[in-house]
């Protein structure tokens, strides 16, 4: 009986897209665009925010393959196209160049396409779901994946103010460091199972 569930796919989404989101580095920039508002007020931001970077990453996930084959483009080229974003992104968590005084004034849910759903997240989501090849285990892992990173992006926006004072702005920094450590080193897997994956296709 085939496995409708593939738990290395589902660490790796989970881990990829957890390292790239990273929620914790997101807690200062959350708390600063949400200063001005009440307690209830900042927990119906994180829920909006979470609610709309978890849409739009379904969206490319389910759709981005039919993006890609219109547009003529192969999985190995996407792979090594987000590989180098991915490497990009990376550098700026190890290096600090990441927006920390946002506008108090931006509103929160176009907060949330810049620091949970941007770019990085998106062609990582998109490059899940096409080298899984599109069959059910695959879906299933990589959305499973998807809903348990929302899930901790939800109670890390949920409970800023308390992380924040427990793991404070060096804890924080240090943990974001890490995170883009972990994630160039998945960019440059990424990378390299694209550029091996292109050749096959040329020999």
């Amino acid at each position: 009986m085939q496995s409708v569930f593939e738990p290395t796919v589902f660490a790796t989404t989970f881990m990829t897209l957890l390292v790239i989101q990273d929620p914790l580095g997101a807690i200062p920039i959350f708390l600063s665009l949400t200063s001005r508002q009440t307690p209830p007020e900042r927990a119906a931001s994180a829920r909006q925010a979470t609610v709309v970077s978890f849409a739009v990453i379904v969206l490319f996930a389910v759709f981005g393959r039919y993006i890609l084959k219109f547009l003529g483009i192969s999985v190995p080229s996407l792979q090594v196209a987000g590989g180098l974003l991915l490497l990009l992104v990376a550098l700026e968590l190890l290096t600090d160049k990441a927006d920390e005084s946002p506008d108090p004034d931006a509103v929160t849910s176009n907060a949330a396409l810049v620091l949970l759903a941007g770019p990085g997240a998106i062609v990582a989501a998109m490059v899940a779901v096409d080298t899984t090849g599109g069959g059910v285990a695959g879906w299933v892992s990589v959305t499973a994946a998807i809903i348990g990173t929302h899930i901790a992006i939800w109670a890390s926006l949920r409970f800023s103010l308390g992380l924040n004072r427990v793991l404070g702005t060096s804890g924080i920094r240090i943990l974001t460091r890490v995170m883009g450590l972990l994630l160039a080193a998945i960019a440059v897997q990424i990378m390299a199972d694209g550029v091996f994956a292109f050749l096959e296709t040329r020999l």
